[in-house]
């Protein structure tokens, strides 16, 4: 008879049995010597199990798999609350559905990308499984990338602003005692009270990026620790002197009586696309597939918020309407205004009096423009929202190809 145990697990050595001993004895099958075979048995799963929870307790990163042959590419979506929401919408605007058949499965489809499927999962565990090898691509937070993927070199970054999940990683301290006339990290880190004995107490989720900014930033004498529920309430409880979390309008610390403080910003933090680079090397199709979601992702995302504005003109030529409109300075476009001629019919002939304008203008700048269009002598303005721009090529699939030396 034989167990079989986890990969991670067969690799553990136990402390109470030597190479040589046999899992079972085939001594008689009394009850004394089967107990003591069992209870070697429990030993040795639990010293291996306790070594593995052992890992994942310190935040080790895990070591990036083989590449497992399969036919599907597998994209990773938040499973819950607001960014599980803005990655769905955010492909729909790039006109790719996601087609969940019951909102209970972790898994869906993108008809529009046939070899692709859909896996729902935490953000931290999107992380993880880019790294063994189940995910091949994801939607992730720069934070969360940052905590659990401890710069990986098999983590790869395709876009890296996808507008939506801004936040910003930052140490606020409360707002009165001590720490009433304390403002920046330099002011926190010389306050006499540190020491060996008695060092600055953190609470933080982050255990990576905490003890690391600090270390970068020359600090000693500090300890980090976890909390259930909010950390906002540590230090009003006693139980830590500042706390390291996520910041999004500040409301919820302004509550608290806390405030963040000047050098404080861990890193700036929003919704990203994540690949594998061992997938995007080794698994059939992963690149391509990848090609065509950048290219709809920076079609939709550089048009957002811009305006196409087209005007008439009255003028002898476009030459002497360009300059006309080119002497304003919101009305140059993405690369300059097309101008073209606009025919009528008068008397039976047909003459050019018009030229039309079309220039692209960005939502806050949309007034200003239609005002330097008038003044130059534009009419009939019409003003309607760009869905998508594409260029000769997304800049940003060269900057991934020369990421993966490609």
């Amino acid at each position: 008879m034989s167990i079989l145990l986890p990969a991670n697990l067969q690799q553990c050595p136990s402390p109470s049995l030597s190479p040589s001993t046999p899992l079972f004895s085939p001594c008689p099958s009394t009850a004394f010597s089967f107990g003591r075979t069992r209870l070697r048995c429990l030993r040795l799963v639990t010293s291996c199990v306790a070594s593995v929870q052992s890992t994942v307790a310190n935040g080790s990163a895990p070591a990036p798999a083989v590449v497992v042959e399969r036919e599907q590419i597998r994209l990773g979506l938040p499973s819950k609350g607001r960014m599980a929401a803005d990655s769905i919408d955010l492909l729909k605007d790039c006109q790719l559905f996601v087609k969940q058949v019951n909102p209970r499965q972790y898994v869906a489809q993108i008809p529009q990308l046939p070899n692709t499927e859909v896996w729902f999962q935490r953000p931290k565990d999107i992380v993880r499984k880019l790294l063994s090898g189940d995910l091949d691509l994801g939607t992730v937070g720069l934070d969360t990338l940052s905590e659990y993927g401890q710069e990986n070199e098999d983590l790869i970054i395709v876009h890296e602003a996808l507008n939506f999940g801004d936040c910003h990683l930052s140490i606020a301290i409360p707002n009165y005692g001590i720490y009433e006339n304390i403002n920046s990290l330099k002011e926190l880190a010389e306050m006499p009270q540190w020491s060996e004995e008695r060092p600055l107490r953190v609470a933080t989720g982050f255990t990576y990026l905490g003890p690391k900014f600090m270390e970068e930033n020359g600090i000693k004498h500090v300890t980090f620790s976890t909390a259930d529920g909010a950390l906002e309430a540590t230090p009003a409880m006693g139980i830590a002197d500042c706390i390291l979390d996520l910041v999004s309008s500040g409301t919820t610390l302004k509550e608290n009586n806390l405030k963040e403080i000047e050098g404080g910003v861990v890193l700036e933090s929003q919704a990203a696309l994540v690949a594998s680079r061992r997938a995007l090397t080794e698994r059939k199709g992963a690149l391509n597939t990848v090609h065509e979601i950048l290219e709809r992702l920076e079609a939709h995302l550089k048009a957002d918020g811009q305006f196409t504005v087209v005007a008439n003109m009255r003028g002898n030529s476009a030459q002497e309407v360009a300059e006309r409109v080119l002497s304003q300075p919101s009305l140059s476009g993405l690369q300059g205004p097309t101008i073209s001629p606009v025919y009528c019919k008068q008397d039976g002939k047909v003459s050019i009096d018009y030229y039309a304008i079309v220039i692209c203008v960005p939502k806050k700048a949309l007034y200003e423009s239609v005002k330097q269009l008038r003044a130059v002598g534009g009419s009939g303005v019409l003003i309607s929202p760009l869905t998508y721009i594409f260029d000769e090529e997304t800049p940003r699939w060269g900057q991934l190809l020369r990421k993966l030396k490609i």
